[in-house]
């Protein structure tokens, strides 16, 4: 994933939580403009900044990297329902998905 698929997710995330680019960047410690310049491309937010972020938006590193956002719930669901049956029924249901 590079730095722009990284801002442009910010940005998703932060609107999904409604959350103002002011309000975000108060609420991780930083000046009231830091977000809107980081959104702006103006500097590389760190990895430190970007786990703020994540949990501000009260949502997991595995959501905000998983590769296609719109479907991870619904994906994450599915991996636990799957996780819940027997071997049999796993192999079953992958011979169905062929």
């Amino acid at each position: 994933m590079d730095l722009k698929e990284i801002i442009r997710r910010v940005g998703y995330f932060r609107n999904k939580a409604n959350y103002s680019a002011r309000a975000l960047s108060l609420t991780i410690g930083k000046n009231s403009a830091y977000i809107t310049k980081m959104e702006a491309g103006e500097f590389e937010p760190s990895m430190k900044i970007i786990l703020d972020i994540i949990e501000a938006c009260n949502i997991t590193p595995e959501e905000f990297f998983y590769e296609d956002v719109s479907s991870y719930k619904i994906d994450k669901e599915n991996l636990n329902i799957l996780k819940t049956l027997p071997e049999s029924k796993k192999v079953a249901l992958k011979e169905l998905l062929k």
